[in-house]
């Protein structure tokens, strides 16, 4: 499946009847299954109990301890934080990574707006160094775009 059809099947997904972390845990699946460099995706949501927190969401990958992030903390964070998509080719250097697995070597993670409002964000591992071309990161941040709507 190309990456148009990924985001085609996506829609599909947001569109449907399902809850929505439901909606979120498919689309998970689809992108671990289409997507071969995709190791760990999941969603860290914005906490509806404690300011400026990340919680944990459905996600497809080996167990993490990093259910409750700061925002400013770690790759997650500092996109909560600045409302930016951050790829980071090697996360070997990235001061500010938050070790999840010694097996991932970069990460993108990709901020879900209602409005101007931070909902949540995209957040994808994988083992493969230089992982996140252009293409992909286009297709992570028009899912998110299109997720804006189940929120």
């Amino acid at each position: 499946m190309n990456t148009q059809e990924i985001l085609k099947k996506s829609i599909e997904i947001i569109n449907s009847d399902a809850q929505r972390n439901s909606k979120l845990m498919a689309i998970c699946k689809l992108l671990d299954s289409e997507v071969d460099v995709f190791d760990w995706t999941g969603f860290y949501l914005a906490s509806e109990t404690e300011e400026r927190m990340l919680e944990l969401g459905p996600y497809v990958g080996e167990e993490t301890d990093h259910t409750r992030i700061p925002f400013g903390t770690g790759i997650c964070g500092q996109a909560a934080e600045t409302l930016d998509t951050f790829v980071v080719q090697d996360v070997s250097k990235a001061s500010n990574y938050l070790a999840c697995s010694v097996d991932v070597k970069s990460e993108i993670v990709v901020p879900i707006m209602k409005g101007k409002t931070f909902v949540g964000e995209l957040d994808i591992d994988s083992h493969t160094r230089d992982a996140i071309t252009d293409e992909l990161q286009v297709l992570c941040e028009d899912i998110c775009e299109h997720l804006s709507r189940i929120f």
